[in-house]
């Protein structure tokens, strides 16, 4: 019976354990691009099996918050190598997340005359921390064909940068009402060509992101995040159980390193995709009234999951497989420190003595 302190062969990376460090917004890049507080924060939480960056934008308009990093200009690849070199440098690995937010955002953001986009022009009830207030999310306009090609090589060139900047890997950000969550979302998709319709249509558009990037990284270094039925961002399916069973059927074949499921309340179809699904299965549980927290391991020794992924308890435990190993203690994370600011709540947590 594996633990999680097992080491995994991902893809033919060695991770040191099965416990990963999931990505999470920090709002700390400034100018978009990473600083060397950001290479510290990761650095020491390299003793991760697998450290799952921020969300990164691919492009100037995938960006959605405050102050996010990009992978999309040289100034960009080369702060992130002071990142990688610094988890490198203490042994961890580490995969980069692309996001592109999609009609999620301000238009503040943006350069001037540039707009949100979105799988049709249907926009978020959302708000959006925009350094002076929330403020609704924009108005997306609706992707041609030119638009979706654009997209498509703007993900495949930032794998591309990813692998420059010294990354062991990537993962696309499918999940949690994002731009290619907004393909496969029956709500947001209202499309009438090819790129919309039934399931079949609505999952083309990350498969063809999915292609892309394998194109030019392998697939064995490219990784999915998917949230089936969570309606996160003002995310609705009809149907989930049958889109995510489609897209299943069609990455599957591919060999990417892994899937990573945000798991919603629908532990029978993460059950369902497991079954179907013959690569890595990384899981951020579903947990309505807490964190993902040491009680979760159970999910590799019964074959749940190969890897879970642990967000808040990271966050606030750079050493936090020692912690786990060890039954506690854990430090307490402060969310009034999540999203901006300086070292406060970002690399002045302690590590065990």
């Amino acid at each position: 019976m594996p633990t999680a302190f097992d080491p995994f062969d991902l893809g033919g990376l060695r991770l040191t354990n099965r416990i990963v460090m999931s990505p999470m917004t920090r709002s700390r890049a400034v100018d978009r691009i990473p600083t060397p507080l950001m290479a510290e924060y990761y650095a020491q939480r390299a003793s991760a099996g697998l450290i799952i960056t921020e969300g990164t934008q691919p492009s100037v308009v995938g960006q959605g918050y405050l102050d996010t990093p990009g992978l999309h200009d040289d100034r960009q690849v080369a702060g992130w190598r002071r990142v990688t070199d610094a988890v490198h440098a203490k042994g961890g690995k580490i995969f980069v997340q692309l996001m592109h937010t999609g009609r999620v955002g301000h238009s503040g953001f943006l350069p001037d005359g540039m707009t949100h986009v979105a799988p049709s022009a249907i926009s978020a009830d959302v708000k959006i921390f925009t350094g002076q207030g929330m403020q609704a999310s924009a108005d997306p306009v609706e992707l041609d064909e030119d638009g979706i090609q654009a997209t498509i090589a703007d993900f495949a060139r930032s794998a591309r940068l990813a692998m420059e900047a010294g990354f062991d890997g990537v993962e696309l950000h499918g999940a949690n009402g994002y731009l290619l969550h907004q393909f496969l979302a029956t709500n947001t998709n209202q499309r009438g060509d090819h790129w919309g319709g039934d399931a079949a249509a609505r999952i083309r558009f990350p498969l063809a992101v999915v292609r892309a990037v394998a194109g030019e990284i392998g697939a064995e270094r490219l990784g999915l995040r998917i949230s089936p039925g969570v309606p996160n961002n003002d995310i609705a399916e009809h149907n989930a159980h049958d889109t995510y069973e489609a897209l299943i059927t069609e990455l599957d074949p591919l060999g990417l390193a892994y899937l990573h499921i945000f798991e919603g309340p629908h532990r029978d179809l993460t059950l369902r995709l497991r079954r179907m699904w013959h690569g890595a299965l990384m899981l951020n549980p579903y947990t309505p009234e807490g964190i993902t927290g040491p009680e979760h391991l159970r999910l590799i020794e019964d074959g749940t999951a190969d890897l879970v992924s642990f967000a808040a308890l990271f966050l606030a435990n750079p050493d936090l497989p020692a912690r786990l190993a060890a039954g506690g203690p854990y430090n307490t994370p402060d969310p009034a420190t999540y999203y901006g600011g300086d070292q406060r709540g970002y690399t002045d947590y302690p590590a065990l003595a």
